[in-house]
């Protein structure tokens, strides 16, 4: 029987991913315990706020070693959503600088208002483009690929092969990333109305 863990460190929307799961019908717990995360089928880390205090609230937790473990040694699906896609990244400047997971080479850095003068954070729905096919998906025309966004900082990779969708506002910037049995997202599913609970069911469906 698939079960998710939702993991929490205190700075995740928890209680929304719990409603979205409950609503396709998913067993879902709210835990920081590792032996609950082990008995779990899936992990999902989500996050708001400033990347330093989550990472510190993580490490605190001990919930870096348990991740590491459960996701990376044991393989099991994992989606993280918007700071817990940021902390998979190398460092984090985000009032200073910050060690993140370090499971993708990449850093996180501030969106500009550019020339455009665009508000920041960047807030609201916003289309993404598909850099990768993935399960996640599964279903979806180009019409659906709209999603709910909330956010000053963003990922830069360099690890192109590992960019699953980008978004434009103002720049280009990654909004999600994919790799063996990892998934992250910039926009938030649980906010995101049919096509965020159509591509959460695709990953409680998904086999890595």
């Amino acid at each position: 029987m698939k079960s998710v863990s939702i993991i929490d460190y205190g700075k995740g929307n928890v209680r929304s991913v719990y409603n979205a799961l409950d609503y396709i019908g998913v067993e879902s717990i709210i835990t920081k315990d590792s032996k609950e995360i082990d008995n779990s089928s899936h992990i999902i880390l989500p996050g708001v706020g400033a990347y330093g205090d989550a990472m510190k609230s993580i490490r605190d937790y001990g919930l870096d070693e348990v991740l590491h473990e459960q996701v990376i040694n044991k393989g099991k699906p994992f989606l993280g959503v918007c700071v817990g896609m940021q902390v998979l990244s190398s460092v984090g400047f985000e009032h200073g600088e910050h060690k993140g997971l370090g499971w993708l080479d990449a850093k996180v850095i501030k969106l500009e208002k550019g020339p455009e003068c665009l508000k920041i954070p960047h807030m609201g729905w916003n289309k993404i483009n598909l850099s990768l096919e993935h399960s996640l998906f599964k279903g979806f025309n180009d019409e659906m690929l709209v999603f709910y966004f909330v956010h000053s900082f963003f990922m830069k990779t360099k690890e192109n092969d590992k960019i699953l969708a980008s978004c434009q506002y103002g720049i280009n910037f990654t909004a999600g990333v994919a790799w063996d049995n990892i998934i992250a997202t910039q926009f938030h599913p649980e906010k995101s109305q049919d096509t965020g609970i159509k591509m959460l069911n695709n990953f409680i469906n998904w086999t890595p």
